[in-house]
């Protein structure tokens, strides 16, 4: 496109550029029939045809400059990922990440919650600075069989394990997204990290409420799918996750309807792992938390409206 562009700029008539781009376009699609041969053919032609006006040859030059700082901002990447694979690969070939399981598993026996947070800082360290595809294939085969074992359901249980190995790559102090976005923000990775962390701080607990209740998942339903039904209980919770990522964005920015005091910030954090919480009456005490911070905070914000006026 950019070298196309180029090249059409180069005519003023509107039509000569409309048959231009279908051409092109044309061209590109016989990608799918002759494969490859056909995208550097055209690229050779667009180079020729951008060297032969200068126009074309200061896109070139662009092309090239960008190509070249492209190169040299994916070096701490490609640092931090050489480094974080040897890390994973000890882990694996020393069956380290293996006995660990068996801990989560041990441990799970008598409390879920602490068996959930192994299993966290294990997926995320076996998701560090791994692309998606083999992340899942590793954390599935490694951490997620500990909570299928614990009674976890198949589907939760994989994409708890898949949901924290991606989370990886925002959590320091690795972060390898924070590592790429630095050098575009200009900015240092560790400050971005964590600035990730505070705006995604509902993305680590939702997949928690997602294993005490499965219906997030579209997965078999509790006690209130059994009097209810069973699409009752999914909108419940539902509605629930959505409470919580409202709360837990409250608490890490300081803002609902207005500024936020640490003491209303600490209510909220409160409410929010309640609603989070799979405990007797814990529901409840939610609601009633998130209703007096709701009105706390609305009065609070009318009062200053009214003070401002």
């Amino acid at each position: 496109l950019i070298l196309g562009q180029s090249v059409a700029s180069e005519t003023s008539k509107p039509m000569i550029r409309l048959a231009f781009w279908i051409a092109l376009g044309l061209v590109c699609a016989a990608f799918f029939e002759f494969g490859v041969v056909v995208i550097v053919a055209l690229v050779v032609a667009l180079v020729l045809g951008n060297l032969i006006t200068r126009g074309g040859r200061a896109t070139l030059v662009l092309c090239r400059d960008g190509l070249a700082e492209g190169a040299r901002q994916a070096l701490p990447v490609g640092m931090a990922c050489a480094i974080v694979g040897t890390v994973i690969g000890v882990l694996t070939l020393t069956g380290s990440a293996t006995i660990f399981g068996g801990w989560v598993v041990s441990i799970g026996k008598e409390t879920l919650w602490l068996s959930l947070l192994l299993t966290i800082v294990t997926s995320i360290i076996l998701g560090t600075g791994i692309p998606t595809i083999p992340t899942y294939i590793i954390t599935a085969s490694l951490a997620a069989p500990a909570l299928l074992t614990l009674g976890v359901p198949l589907i939760v249980s994989h994409m708890f394990v898949f949901y924290y190995g991606i989370i990886a790559d925002l959590t320091p102090p690795v972060a390898l997204a924070a590592l790429a976005a630095a050098p575009i923000a200009k900015a240092s990775p560790d400050a971005i990290g964590w600035q990730a962390c505070r705006i995604a701080l509902a993305g680590f607990l939702i997949p928690v409420m997602a294993v005490y209740e499965p219906a997030l998942m579209l997965q078999d339903g509790g006690h209130i799918a059994a009097q209810y039904g069973y699409w009752v209980e999914v909108a419940y919770v539902f509605f629930k996750a959505c409470i919580v990522i409202g709360l837990l964005g409250a608490v890490a920015i300081g803002w609902l309807f207005g500024p936020l005091s640490i003491i209303q910030r600490v209510v909220a954090g409160i409410a929010a792992l309640l609603f989070v919480a799979s405990v007797p009456l814990s529901d409840f005490a939610a609601f009633a938390l998130f209703a007096a911070f709701l009105a706390w905070h609305l009065i609070q914000v009318r009062n200053a409206t009214a003070r401002a006026a």
